[in-house]
């Protein structure tokens, strides 16, 4: 399946497990706010579990987006930018809360997201801000997730709230089977999952 998402529109679909879904910037500075759900609606795409269990600020190759009850949502198997903001968490974005009611879910349903595309790193200033750095992504650039559960994807395409440039567009495919396989991911994955249950335990 393939799918275009203007700039300032929102998409879901349910994605089952072993599919990839690949997202590519169709201009510059195109941002993709995600949000996961598990198709069970239990488990929920949990950012800082995804981070302290990687060791990682920033979304990257390699990384299993956890879940709240530390289960492996999806795996970042490949991407052609080394970062993807999930800093600043859920977007004030109406379009994404307008797609989640169409599943039943409501504004207490927009938690943490991943901006695929955008880069937020700290500034350099007394405060240790977050600033937005534009010009980290280009058309053509892409990212790829394999669903490791059947998960309800949700996509808005609106620009990443700290940006003051325009909304770009966003192309959508869905793969099934995974064509995207890579033993050293798998491996992270496994590892990362190890690490996550240690750390709740």
């Amino acid at each position: 399946m393939n799918h275009e998402m203007p700039g300032s529109a929102a998409w879901s679909a349910p994605v089952r497990a072993g599919r990839t879904i690949t997202l590519t910037a169709l201009a510059d500075g195109a941002n993709a706010t995600v949000l996961i759900v598990g198709a069970d609606r239990l488990d929920r795409l949990n950012i800082p579990d995804t981070l302290k269990s990687q060791m990682s600020a920033r979304i990257k190759p390699g990384m299993v987006l956890m879940s709240d009850r530390g289960l492996a949502l999806a795996t970042v198997v490949a991407s052609t930018l080394d970062w993807h903001d999930c800093l600043t968490g859920a977007l004030p974005d109406r379009l994404l809360l307008l797609e989640l009611t169409k599943h039943g879910f409501g504004e207490a349903d927009l938690h943490g997201c991943i901006n695929f595309f955008s880069k937020v790193a700290v500034a350099d200033d007394p405060r240790a801000s977050l600033a937005y750095i534009p010009g980290h992504a280009h058309a053509g650039d892409t990212v790829t997730l394999r669903a490791d559960q059947d998960l309800l994807i949700f996509v808005s395409t609106a620009p990443h709230a700290l940006s003051d440039g325009p909304a770009a567009g966003v192309a959508v495919q869905l793969e099934s089977p995974a064509h995207v396989e890579d033993p050293d991911l798998r491996e992270e994955a496994v590892r990362a999952l190890r690490l996550t249950r240690e750390l709740i335990a």
